[in-house]
């Protein structure tokens, strides 16, 4: 693709790349992937995870006494895999090649094997772990779940425009069904090197970067990427990484049809007794419509709707990190959210920056003052 976009021309950031920042892409990169295939977790307790799956909007693609398929109602392949475990634990993602023998270029490059996946799944896979430890395969051929019926968005009379006479508006309280999985959002404490691996081995390219207010020159610490599809549009990031003191899963995304089906869907999770983070808001980079919900064992998941879609055109924006922009509009936003809530999350944040700093990684004293900024922003 020859044409390129600005990102500083007011469409996504008010900054664009200053001169030898980070261009945002490989050169030559080996692969690039279509999109993220689905998300795998261990969990001690399948038959609670299969519930509040069913409330937050999955549907059960697989079910035996060790392992759990969950799916959108979207076609393709299953959004989430849950295998039991003796604890609750992120495994790692899968991505969708473009083509199969990517698949075979990419196990070449890397001097990985190619492996076919069980027969619940189909297709072939050549497994990869990033520099931050994180399990990463790329799957071809895989078998495609048919279409499931959907929640259609609701006709709205927007502005003056009349779309709806004699007719009410009344969404039922009921699960937001999941279309399809979105992103996955992963801390490394080498982020930088992180960020280089998934743009040379899977050819991603970055959206947007974020850097700690007065730090810009030491780098990104936040970068939004997505698949690069050429000309056909992506989500503005499949995967987002941010430089922390641990290696670790934050959240994934899952989108719903709109506002009113992610709106009563949280109604429904409410009286059920789950525990919303934090929502309902529009974020500003991405622009989505979010709700952020915990799981029974504490893991963040998050419906959205409406979120920016970017060819391979787009250049990547810059700008600083805070709490207070995360959201366009919405309720502020909350400790919990931020994994500074006491707790668990917190507790082992905490030894994790003792930990960081006597390591050799990018999580440095600097970092560590412009991170604690942020949270206090």
């Amino acid at each position: 693709m020859s044409r390129h976009i600005d990102a500083h021309a007011d469409l996504h950031s008010d900054q664009g790349p200053l001169r030898g920042e980070h261009p945002g892409r490989a050169v030559n990169p080996i692969v690039k992937v279509r999109d993220l295939a689905w998300l795998e977790f261990a969990k001690p307790d399948l038959d609670r995870a299969e519930l509040f799956a069913h409330a937050f909007g999955f549907t059960t693609a697989l079910r035996t006494r060790d392992e759990v398929q969950l799916r959108g109602t979207d076609p393709g392949a299953p959004c989430v895999i849950i295998r039991k475990g003796p604890r609750s634990r992120f495994l790692g993602a899968a991505f969708l090649a473009a083509d199969a023998t990517d698949v075979l270029r990419l196990a070449e490059a890397t001097g990985r094997r190619v492996d076919r996946l069980p027969d619940s799944l189909g297709g072939t896979a050549v497994a990869l772990t990033d520099p931050s430890g994180v399990s990463i395969c790329v799957v071809s051929g895989v078998q495609r779940l048919p279409e499931l019926p959907a929640q259609t968005p609701l006709t709205v009379n927007a502005g003056h425009a009349l779309e709806r006479t004699n007719a009410t508006q009344r969404p039922p309280r009921e699960p937001a069904r999941v279309q399809r999985l979105g992103h996955v959002v992963l801390q490394s404490t080498r982020c930088l090197e992180t960020l280089n691996w998934y743009l040379q081995h899977l050819g991603m390219i970055v959206s947007d970067f974020q850097y700690y207010p007065g730090q810009r020159e030491r780098g990104p610490v936040m970068s939004f990427i997505r698949c690069d599809r050429g000309d056909t549009p992506a989500d503005h990031h499949t995967v987002a990484l941010t430089l922390g003191p641990s290696n670790r899963y934050v959240h994934s995304a899952y989108q719903v049809c709109d506002l009113d089906a992610l709106a009563a869907g949280g109604e429904y999770l409410r009286e059920r007794g789950y525990h919303r983070s934090w929502g309902i808001g529009r974020h500003i980079l991405g622009s989505q419509i979010f709700d952020y919900w915990r799981d029974p064992d504490g893991f963040l998941v998050e419906h959205f709707s409406d979120g920016d879609m970017f060819d391979a055109a787009l250049e990547p924006g810059w700008a600083p990190m805070s709490a207070s922009g995360l959201a366009q509009w919405g309720p502020p936003i909350t400790k919990d959210f931020l994994g500074i809530a006491p707790g668990r999350e917190s507790v082992r944040e905490l030894h994790a920056m003792i930990s960081s700093l006597r390591e050799d990684n990018e999580f440095d004293v600097q970092r560590l003052r412009g991170l604690l900024k942020v949270a206090s922003s």
